[in-house]
């Protein structure tokens, strides 16, 4: 379980660095609404732990942003509207940062920066020219890149996210997406992610759509 103390200790200092030495309101309030949002019960694999992974992989490809805190913010808030039964969770999203961010007293071009970053997340595909992006949708799809027990627990988590879905929609709609990523000409675009999880996030991807199209299971 992700440590919520110390996620509210990092947003704060986010905030605090984001919006520079105009200050603004305190952050507890904006911290404890997004805690809450990624500990709503619909949530199986979009959760603080999660959060706080992103988090964690943000500062390690930190060197490679432009706007760190922007990337970070970006993270508190990419995934703080999730309803797994609606397409239209990363503009929410992204609304959702633009309100608050502007009201926490974070500058206008910064706040929109975040939003952009939000967005970006739908396709998780940056332009060359774009290493806030790079570094935010790395962080994002670290996961794909993870030891096969941790890679199999994600992928157990996202099933039970759409759990309301037949098995037979599910696979076909998930192996879309794998085939959809697998299309991309790299899954990573800053040089520590190109080096150190291209490959192995590709086996994995490789490795599940082959188990999506095996003969379904019928349990009766």
């Amino acid at each position: 379980m992700a440590d919520l103390d110390t996620l509210r200790t990092r947003f704060a200092r986010t905030l605090e660095a984001a919006r520079g030495p105009a200050g603004g309101p305190d952050p507890a309030p904006y911290a404890e609404d997004l805690l809450g949002r990624w500990q709503e019960p619909q949530r199986r694999y979009h959760t603080v732990e999660h959060l706080a992974a992103v988090l964690d992989r943000v500062d390690v490809l930190e060197e490679y942003a432009r706007d760190p805190e922007a990337v970070r913010l970006a993270a508190w808030f990419h995934d703080a509207v999730y309803l797994p039964d609606r397409s239209e969770n990363e503009e929410r999203s992204a609304r959702l940062a633009e309100r608050a961010l502007a009201e926490a007293g974070v500058p206008d071009a910064r706040t929109a920066e975040v939003a952009r970053l939000v967005r970006l997340t739908v396709t998780h595909d940056p332009a060359d020219d774009d290493p806030d992006g790079q570094v935010l949708c790395d962080a994002d799809l670290a996961v794909l890149a993870s030891p096969p027990s941790a890679y199999a627990a994600y992928t157990t988590a996202v099933r039970a996210e759409y759990h309301f879905v037949p098995n037979d929609a599910f696979r076909t709609g998930r192996a879309g997406i794998l085939r959809q990523l697998l299309a991309l000409p790299r899954l990573f675009r800053t040089p520590y992610g190109a080096e150190r999880w291209e490959a192995t996030a590709r086996y994995n991807l490789t490795a599940e759509l082959e188990m999506l199209s095996l003969p379904a299971h019928d349990p009766s």
